[in-house]
């Protein structure tokens, strides 16, 4: 009798807890939403006539973190934004889409501020590398089909100044 009333209690006490486990409310996890911060301006011009093709309030990402993520996470950005990658370095950049939700073109400049080359439409999510043509120091991230819509060329100039 002894055991069977051990098997009773346990079995009861097994009953109790996983019935309070279950009335606890589920608990919702919340996310805190990335928003742009304004750091600078940038304009495009067009290289024959130096008129302005575009102009943007920009972010700047120039620190080893900042570069990593960029604009990873991101569930929106307006047509008048956009991401500006400085490097230390003038080499072969490559950008990949990794935890990227948002469709962009990534623009790459060198050194003298002239557009090298793009790499346009880049899906969200896409791991794939998305290189450089030439040896750049800057990338633009922007909307995708934007520098279509702007018409924008490699040898068009970029300039930019921080807040």
């Amino acid at each position: 009798m002894n055991n069977w009333r051990k098997v009773l209690f346990v079995l009861v006490g097994s009953m109790l807890f996983f019935s309070a486990c279950k009335t606890e409310p589920k608990k919702e996890i919340k996310t805190n939403t990335i928003t742009f911060t304004k750091e600078g301006e940038l304009t495009i011009s067009k290289s024959e006539t130096d008129s302005i093709i575009a102009s943007l309030d920009i972010e700047i990402a120039e620190t080893d973190y900042e570069t990593q993520t960029g604009l990873m996470y991101r569930e929106s950005m307006e047509q008048k934004q956009g991401m500006l990658f400085i490097f230390p370095d003038v080499t072969h950049h490559s950008f990949y889409m990794k935890n990227t939700q948002i469709p962009l073109d990534i623009i790459f400049i060198d050194e003298n501020l002239k557009i090298d080359s793009f790499q346009k439409n880049a899906q969200p999510l896409d791991e794939s590398g998305l290189p450089s043509e030439g040896p750049v120091k800057f990338v633009l991230e922007i909307n995708a089909g934007l520098s279509d819509q702007w018409g924008l060329e490699v040898g068009d100039t970029v300039a930019y100044s921080r807040n």
